[in-house]
């Protein structure tokens, strides 16, 4: 028998900190998840339209990943990096061929947070130097430095920003040129305050809308760097493993990193973190270096299981194909309703911006959210007015599947007609 949403509310509110909260006025209690499907405590079918904020690409509990885990398990659990086993290093090898790029050398860890501070570290190492620059409305992560480094404020606990921490905004240009005010702002920037290490980004911002950077800004960003001798950070904590379409987001924009940052969706659920750097960057770090359960065989195990799903399914070409598809019928929906701002994104990660042209209609999503919610669909909302629906399925959903939402959504698109009449 399990407790009911009350008791585990209640429960909730009398052991655990208040910043942890959940969606939904009546939200239900998931007890089960089967590929791309969530299942609660009455039993009721629900499309993940979430994928727990992107981790499970690859679809809950799903077979192909789960079984050499539970090997994994019985044969062996942890030992931390000091003694030799041959998962880890297994995962770096295929980690490194699957990303396709410079970057030789990786380090793993436990989390996205850590991971981002672990690329941070490293850039330091690198270029003697101690500041950062980020971009309004990214998200980087829960610990101190990566929380700083967040550009959005309800994610930004801590309220003082340390002194070596600087923001750009976002771009506003649709195609980006070296005289763009985008870029010159950078330079600016860099000049300003001097003494920059790395320039820290996600090629699209997850919680900050889904942002999408315009064509030719990470070109001439990356030249620009490259001439101050700034090192560039993606995080693709949230864009990578084939959900943007592609292996990884930065392969949309032609420029490759100088470290690259990955998590979530490289465990399928279980706790894995990584930052991987070129071969001249990675032999900067030789003080030693431990993360006592990052990497370790069960998580690595997972990895590994996920890359031969990924390459077994061809997950990146059935995500730009159905992503598309998904796409398209979005915009269907906002030339025909005039409060759908704007529909944005790649593969299957998208945003519908609800805007009444002046005022983000951040109730009107919340209501979306419960419609969707009560008919089998749990889906997310991002953005600084928490006004942008954002739909990050598992990539094994289908096409009936999208059309089964589609369905749905304009249901919900037009209740919020009617209340607004």
């Amino acid at each position: 028998m399990y407790k009911n949403a009350d008791e585990i509310i209640a429960m909730k509110k009398e052991h655990m900190l208040p910043c942890l909260y959940h969606f939904y006025k009546n939200p239900p209690v998931i007890v089960k998840g089967s590929m791309q499907y969530l299942f609660d405590s009455a039993g009721k079918q629900y499309l993940d339209c979430y994928s727990g904020v992107t981790v499970l690409n690859c679809g809950h509990c799903n077979p192909e990943i789960i079984e050499p885990v539970i090997e994994q398990i019985y044969t062996l659990q942890h030992t931390t990096t000091i003694y030799l086993t041959e998962p880890i290093v297994t995962l770096a090898q295929r980690l490194i061929s699957f990303i396709g790029a410079s970057l030789k050398k990786v380090f793993f860890v436990n989390s996205g947070s850590e991971a981002n501070e672990g690329a941070l570290l490293l850039a330091k190492l690198y270029t003697g130097k101690t500041g950062f620059i980020a971009v309004t409305g990214g998200l980087h992560g829960r610990t101190s430095l990566t929380m700083n480094l967040t550009g959005l404020d309800m994610w930004r606990t801590d309220p003082d920003i340390r002194d070596n921490v600087h923001f750009v905004p976002r771009p506003t240009c649709t195609s980006c040129s070296d005289t763009c005010d985008c870029i010159k702002t950078v330079e600016e920037t860099i000049v300003r305050h001097g003494n920059i290490a790395a320039f820290i980004v996600e090629p699209i911002q997850g919680n900050g809308g889904i942002f999408m950077f315009p064509d030719g800004y990470f070109y001439h960003l990356k030249k620009l760097l490259d001439k101050h001798n700034i090192l560039l950070i993606f995080d693709e904590v949230q864009t990578g493993f084939c959900r943007t379409g592609k292996r990884f987001g930065f392969k949309h924009y032609g420029v490759e990193p100088d470290i690259l940052v990955m998590a979530k969706a490289l465990g399928s659920g279980f706790p894995i973190g990584a930052f991987s750097s070129t071969d001249k960057i990675a032999q900067c770090y030789t003080r030693p270096g431990a993360s006592t359960t990052g990497g370790n065989p069960v998580s690595a195990r997972a990895g590994i299981a996920v890359l031969d799903y990924i390459l077994k399914h061809k997950l990146d070409q059935k995500c730009a194909e159905l992503g598309q598809y998904f796409k398209e019928r979005l915009i269907g929906f906002q030339q025909k309703y005039s409060y759908i701002a704007e529909v944005r994104g790649a593969g299957l990660m998208l945003g519908v911006e609800l805007n009444d042209g002046t005022t983000p209609l951040t109730a009107e999503t919340d209501r979306l959210l419960e419609g969707l919610k009560d008919k089998g669909f749990l889906a997310g909302k991002t953005g600084a007015g928490r006004n942008v629906l954002t739909f990050m399925p598992p990539l094994v959903v289908t096409k009936t599947d999208i059309d089964n939402l589609c369905t749905a959504l304009e249901q919900e698109f037009d209740s919020i007609c009617t209340v607004s009449a």
